[in-house]
């Protein structure tokens, strides 16, 4: 698939994420260069690339709706646009259980017999996948992807997994604080996250007390949440582990819990300087260093502008990101307005997230979201298991997404979802929308019975290149290839086929990149 409105418009993929991908894929190909793409000043209009760009990058898969709401405004009135909009709350009430308020019921490891234990695996299972369920139909629905791309990148960031957690209605809440905080403060972020309940059970800080305090928390805040590996002592670590002694979770009410009596009043020194510091002390501190504003915009700039930060960019906007006192809506729009965002070199060099992907997909196509198990399923299939991350660092993202199975399990997502073309299944032949998105209600529906729900989702080739500008079909899929792709695309031309240029597109190598 060769056709493009402006060749000078669109470049091609950069040559070593198509090359990975095409690889994986067992083909083995040169890839050729095109022009260099050339971009409006900040001051002067999107347009169509610019925009879809924007929304692409901060978003999951804009429409073509979404895209020409954008193209007429400026990058400064886009952004501040953008950012307005964000959201605190989500807007799909979330699955009943969650609301639990009881005691926290975890068996007892001496008490509990193999059927309980049992039992209750199987139950935070439904209810874990209920969870994600939720999740990733309010990314489809939401008004404000950005809110939820925000989001999922702070659970990235301040991990914690319903594997160890195990109950779902706090990672539920968990997610909820991320949401409140995901574009407004950094600092308020990183307290909340502190004495977070899933967090305090993830890492351990529920066990932690005076004479022996848990130093998980401690080193995880400074190596991965704040600073940064070899920007601290070993020594800080253990001093800072005192000063989080006695902050655990209420086992009566699932909240955070002060437990004065086993907290190390203690003089302490951590980073040179010596107090009675607490919990709060010490994040403060932590905030006070220039390295946690430059290592959080760096990660900022992997996730939206390219996989090699600029140092000399990263330093510039970590400076004013801290003079902000840490607000998040500064250190955003001063990325999304940066050169580099728009250059023609940074467009097509980060793979999509299987969330982004499987999400994307529904958006672009304003596809219902009624399969929201299958979903959640299928981007766990390509690992990438919301709740679930692998361990205390998070996806590895980028390139790692990339694999031979995790791409042939992209390619089969989208075969499925388009297998059903021309085929206008009705809703009394398709199982209940209720047992395809709240599993509780079915608790012994299979995974694979889920995922076949994909192949009923209503996906129509001709009503998606409809939405178009054009005399012939060409010209509506030159529309559809600028919306769908970030850049030129890597296969053959199609057939003059409704079906088979949106098919060319979905499996062109482009659409896995962004």
């Amino acid at each position: 698939m060769k056709f493009v409105s402006d060749p000078n418009s669109r470049m091609r993929t950069s040559p070593s994420v198509a090359r990975l991908l095409l690889q994986a894929a067992g083909i083995v190909v040169i890839l050729a260069t095109s022009a260099t793409a050339t971009f409006a000043a900040a001051t002067d209009v999107l347009g169509y690339d610019d925009a879809r760009h924007l929304l692409a990058r901060t978003g999951f898969g804009p429409t073509d709706a979404e895209v020409r709401a954008y193209a007429p405004l400026t990058r400064e009135a886009a952004v501040a646009k953008l950012l307005k909009e964000t959201r605190t709350a989500a807007l799909t009430p979330p699955p009943e259980q969650v609301f639990d308020s009881g005691p926290l019921r975890y068996p007892n490891p001496e008490s509990s017999t193999a059927e309980e234990k049992k039992a209750f695996a199987q139950q935070q299972t439904r209810e874990g996948l209920a969870l994600r369920a939720w999740w990733v139909r309010e990314m489809i629905v939401t008004p404000s992807p950005l809110t939820e791309r925000m989001t999922l990148f702070w659970h990235n960031h301040f991990v914690s997994s319903q594997a160890k957690v195990r109950l779902a209605r706090l990672m539920y809440r968990q997610n909820v604080a991320l949401r409140a905080h995901a574009t407004a403060n950094f600092g308020d972020l990183l307290h909340a996250m502190a004495k977070d309940p899933a967090m305090l059970v993830y890492l351990d800080g529920v066990r932690s007390r005076k004479g022996a305090p848990n130093e998980n928390f401690a080193r995880e805040v400074m190596e991965l949440f704040t600073l940064g590996e070899g920007r601290y002592a070993e020594q800080d670590i253990k001093e800072a582990a005192r000063a989080f002694t006695g902050w655990s979770v209420d086992r009566q009410s699932g909240e955070f819990l002060f437990r004065p009596r086993v907290h190390d009043y203690g003089v302490k020194t951590v980073f040179g300087k010596s107090a009675a510091f607490d919990g709060d002390d010490v994040l403060e501190l932590l905030l006070a260093r220039p390295e946690t504003a430059q290592r959080v915009t760096a990660k900022l700039w992997r996730e939206f502008v390219s996989p090699d930060p600029d140092p000399t960019e990263v330093r510039s906007i970590a400076t004013r990101f801290a003079a902000s006192r840490y607000d998040i809506k500064t250190v955003l729009s001063d990325l999304l307005l940066c050169d580099a965002f728009y250059a023609s070199e940074n467009r097509g060099t980060l793979v999509k997230s299987p969330t982004e992907l499987v999400v994307g997909t529904m958006r672009s196509f304003a596809l219902e979201a009624d399969a929201s198990v299958a979903l959640a399923i299928a981007t766990a299939t390509m690992g990438q298991n919301l709740m679930a991350p692998p361990n205390v660092k998070g996806w590895p993202g980028g390139e790692a997404w990339i694999n031979t199975n995790t791409l042939l399990a992209r390619k089969q997502f989208v075969d499925r979802v388009t297998r059903a073309e021309g085929q206008r299944r009705t809703r009394a032949a398709m199982t209940p929308a209720t047992d395809a998105t709240n599993p509780t209600a079915n608790p012994s529906m299979p995974a694979e019975g889920a995922m076949r729900r994909l192949s009923g989702i209503d996906f129509d080739s001709a009503r998606f290149l409809a939405q178009f500008p054009g005399a012939t079909m060409k010209e509506r899929g030159q529309w559809a290839q600028r919306l769908l792709l970030p850049v030129g695309p890597q296969g053959d031309d199609p057939p003059n086929d409704v079906d088979a240029i949106v098919r060319a597109l979905l499996f062109d190598t482009a659409y896995q990149l962004k």
